[in-house]
């Protein structure tokens, strides 16, 4: 099977950088700030590949690059090096060397991001239905009613009542915000899906019903995600396969199961002994 995404040494420098950066920085030096130069090495030489309908994980502490990773996938960051290669019902577009106007459409037609903070990923200023609607005038719909009825269908599809979609989403609660970010996200049915920090800071109540209803979707529509996260039970829930990070590097990658089970590495034994 031919991967969604294929992501090879990708990095992201903060500052000027140098050329001790890399090799000054990482586990091994237990900081991601460059001695040399002051630069931060918000992530360094990261790899893996992404297949249809497969949720990743990628779990670490604050600060340890995971977020800058799909930050990057979605072209709110530029990287420093590396390349991310993106396969569509055989069309391949390399992510890094397309153009802003190229990668807007991509961002818009095939990509979806949630991000943790919902003032990232919604226009305070417009309602609900609004949110779904800019997204949905990108794609092939044209007609008021019929982009109407389907920002309906995706607030119900994700739990928000339909009453409530002429309202701003400054007057919902964080999970019912979480909620119309995934309507969103999934108005024009991307084959991609990025979620960072989706739960964090909700009611354990509201995070369980927005995992599930994450689940749902990829059973549904066979949809490739990455899951960012701190909480080894999202981790454990969603994800079948894991990257664990840590200044800016992975240093622990296999199955979800193998990695909570037997962990190899000293970093990831103290997470996993610390969810206990």
């Amino acid at each position: 099977m031919k991967p969604v995404l294929e992501v090879r040494n990708l990095s992201r420098i903060h500052g000027k950088g140098c050329a001790q950066c890399a090799s000054s920085t990482g586990p091994a030096h237990n900081t991601n700030i460059c001695p040399h130069c002051g630069s931060v090495v918000a992530a360094q030489g990261i790899s893996f590949d992404l297949y249809p309908g497969e949720i990743l994980g990628i779990m670490g502490e604050s600060g340890s690059g995971k977020s800058t990773v799909v930050k990057t996938l979605f072209f709110d960051q530029t990287p420093t090096s590396g390349n991310a290669l993106f396969h569509h019902q055989g069309d391949s577009f390399d992510l890094f060397r397309l153009n802003a106007a190229e990668q807007r459409w991509l961002r818009n037609h095939h990509f979806g991001m949630v991000y943790q903070n919902p003032h990232l990923g919604l226009n305070f200023n417009v309602s609900a239905g609004g949110n779904i609607a800019e997204r949905l005038l990108m794609s092939d719909l044209t007609h008021y009613g019929e982009i109407r009825e389907r920002a309906r269908a995706l607030l119900q599809r994700t739990e928000v009542l339909p009453q409530r979609m002429d309202e701003s989403p400054r007057q919902f609660s964080g999970g019912m915000q979480q909620r119309v970010q995934i309507a969103k996200a999934l108005a024009t049915q991307p084959p991609l899906l990025l979620l960072d920090e989706v739960t964090t800071g909700l009611d354990l109540s509201v995070q369980a019903r927005i995992l599930d209803l994450i689940l749902e979707i990829q059973h549904e529509l066979n949809t490739a995600m990455i899951v960012v996260t701190h909480d080894l039970g999202v981790i454990r829930l969603l994800s079948s396969r894991t990257l664990v990070m840590k200044y800016g590097r992975v240093i622990e990658a296999g199955l979800t199961d193998q990695i909570l089970e037997d962990p190899q590495h000293a970093y990831t034994q103290q997470l996993v002994a610390s969810s206990l």
